[in-house]
C-alpha cells in the first residue's frame, strides 16, 4: 500500500515538474509576436526566439500573425446618386504593425476592418453615379485605402491595398448596357464599312479617270499619226503622178481596174455606178473611134489587122502598157526626187562659210 502511494506521489511530482518546464520555456515562430501577460496584466510582447516565464504568474494571452493578410468580404449592396443599387465585392490586403494595439485596442480587428469599409464604400460610392462607379475603380480604391489606413492606424493594422473584385450592376441595367454597346458597335462597324466602301470607290473612279484619258490621248494620237501618214502618202502619190505627167487614157485605165475591187464583197447587195464610168467609157471610145475601129463589130466586117493603115490617113497609135506606164512614171519621179535632193545639198554646201 505505502508502495502505490509513493508511486503516485512521485507521477505527480513528475507531472508537475514537466507542466512547470513547458510553462516556462516559449519557443516564439518567425513573423509571430506573442502578448504575455503577469498576474492579468500587459508585461511584454516576445517576438521570434527561445523565451523563459514565470509558470502561473505569466500567461500568454495573443498569438499576433505579423505576416500580410488578405480577406475578402461578401458582396455588399450599395445605391448610386441616380439610384441604382450595384453589389460590389471588395479584397483588403493588411498587415499587424503593433501586436499589444491589435489585441487591446479592438475586439476583433477582422470584422472592424469589414464593417468599416463596408461604411467606407457606401459613402464613396453614394457621390459617383452608375457610369462613373463603373470607370473610377482607381479612384475608390484610394479613397478607400486612404480611410482605412488613418482609422485602422489605431489598431495597430496597416491596410496596404484595397481592391474592388467585381461590380455588378442590376439585371435590367445590364441588359440595357449590352444593348447600348451592340448598337455601339454595329454603328462603329457601319461607319467604318462606309469609309471603306467611300476610299474603294474613289480609288476605282480615278483609276477609270487616269484609263479614260491615257485611252483618248492613245486614240488622238493614233488618229494624228494615221492623218499625217495618209497625208504624206496621198502629197507623194500626187507629186509622182504629177511629175509622170500621165494622159487621160492611162488615167481611165487604172479607173476601170479599180471598179471590180469595189463592187469586190459578200455584204455587197447594191452596186451603185459612178458617174465617172460614163466619162471614162467615152474616153476609151474616142479613143477607138479615133483609130476607126469598131470594138463590138456591129458592122459585120472583119477587125482590121493591126499593121493596116486606117483610112482616115493618120498613123495607128499603138497603146502602151498600163503598168509599164505606172511604172515608168515612178522611176520619173524617184529620179527627179534624187536630183531636187542633190541640188539641195549643192546649195547647202555653197551656203557653208569658206574656210
Amino acid at each position: 500500500m505505502d508502495t502505490v502511494v509513493t508511486l503516485v506521489v512521485l507521477v505527480l511530482v513528475i507531472l508537475f515538474v514537466v507542466t512547470v518546464i513547458i510553462r516556462t520555456i516559449r519557443i516564439v515562430p518567425q513573423a509571430t509576436a506573442v502578448i504575455v501577460e503577469r498576474l492579468g496584466r500587459y508585461s511584454r510582447t516576445l517576438d521570434a526566439g527561445l523565451h523563459f516565464l514565470v509558470p502561473f504568474i505569466d500567461k500568454v494571452r495573443a498569438n499576433v500573425d505579423l505576416r500580410e493578410q488578405v480577406v475578402s468580404f461578401p458582396p455588399q449592396p450599395v445605391i448610386t446618386s441616380d439610384n441604382l443599387v450595384v453589389s460590389i465585392d471588395t479584397v483588403i490586403y493588411y498587415q499587424p504593425t503593433d501586436p499589444k494595439s491589435a489585441t487591446y485596442e479592438i475586439a476583433n480587428y477582422i470584422q472592424g476592418i469589414e464593417q468599416l469599409t463596408v461604411t467606407t464604400l457606401r459613402n464613396v460610392i453614394g457621390s459617383l453615379d452608375l457610369e462613373q462607379t463603373l470607370t473610377s475603380r482607381d479612384q475608390i480604391n484610394g479613397q478607400l485605402r486612404g480611410v482605412l489606413d488613418e482609422a485602422t492606424g489605431r489598431w495597430g493594422i496597416r491596410v496596404n491595398r484595397v481592391e474592388l473584385k467585381a461590380i455588378d450592376p442590376p439585371a435590367s441595367v445590364q441588359d440595357s448596357m449590352e444593348k447600348q454597346m451592340r448598337a455601339e458597335r454595329d454603328r462603329r462597324a457601319a461607319i467604318l464599312n462606309a469609309e471603306g466602301l467611300k476610299q474603294s470607290q474613289i480609288l476605282t473612279a480615278e483609276g477609270e479617270k487616269q484609263s479614260s484619258i491615257l485611252r483618248a490621248e492613245g486614240s488622238a494620237q493614233a488618229a494624228i499619226l494615221r492623218s499625217q501618214g495618209e497625208a504624206k502618202a496621198i502629197t507623194q502619190v500626187f507629186d509622182a503622178i504629177h511629175r509622170g505627167n500621165p494622159d487621160p487614157k492611162l488615167l481611165a485605165y487604172q479607173y476601170l481596174q479599180t471598179l471590180p475591187q469595189i463592187a469586190r464583197g459578200d455584204a455587197n447587195k447594191v452596186w451603185i455606178v459612178p458617174s465617172e464610168l460614163n466619162d471614162a467609157l467615152k474616153g476609151f471610145g474616142a479613143m477607138f473611134t479615133a483609130h476607126g475601129a469598131d470594138p463590138s463589130g456591129s458592122d459585120g466586117a472583119a477587125p482590121r489587122p493591126r499593121d493596116e493603115a486606117p483610112e482616115t490617113g493618120f498613123e495607128e497609135v499603138v497603146l502602151e502598157d498600163p503598168g509599164e506606164a505606172l511604172k515608168r512614171a515612178r522611176e520619173e519621179a524617184a529620179g527627179a526626187s534624187r536630183v531636187a535632193e542633190g541640188a539641195t545639198r549643192d546649195v547647202s554646201g555653197d551656203a557653208r562659210p569658206q574656210g
